[in-house]
């Protein structure tokens, strides 16, 4: 069964820094897509970042780009989100995600297992 699970959000002040992590069992993040995605309240789910299974291309969102950095740790199957240079506009619950098979790495739906997301906050 293929599980995943975020961690990692929290409270942090505009300009500062944290780091999500994703822990996947039922499938390894050497053999499938990964991918963040957020969602604010009243708002659409939006692609935050991809990385994919050869590790060989990463793929960021434009508000995010040059601030977040998407990682993975093979031996831990382990799928990293390190945000820096917080904003407020950054609130959201984050999401991990896994793609099997092909498709638009930065499109929702193309996802096929999710974890239940991790609060994040940035106050001003």
């Amino acid at each position: 069964q293929v599980q995943l699970v975020e961690s990692g959000g929290g409270l942090v002040q505009a300009g500062g820094s944290l780091r999500l992590s994703c822990a996947v069992s039922g499938i390894t993040v050497d053999y499938y897509h990964m991918g963040w995605f957020r969602q604010a309240p009243g708002k659409e789910r939006e692609f935050v970042a991809a990385v994919t299974w050869t590790g060989t291309y990463t793929y960021y969102g434009d508000s995010v780009k040059g601030r977040f950095t998407i990682s993975r740790d093979i031996a831990k199957n382990r799928v990293d989100l390190q945000m820096n240079s917080l904003k407020p506009e950054d609130t959201a619950v984050y999401y991990c995600a896994a793609l099997r098979g092909n498709g638009n790495i930065r499109i929702m739906s193309t996802y096929s297992w999710w974890g239940q997301g991790t609060q994040v906050t940035v106050s001003s």
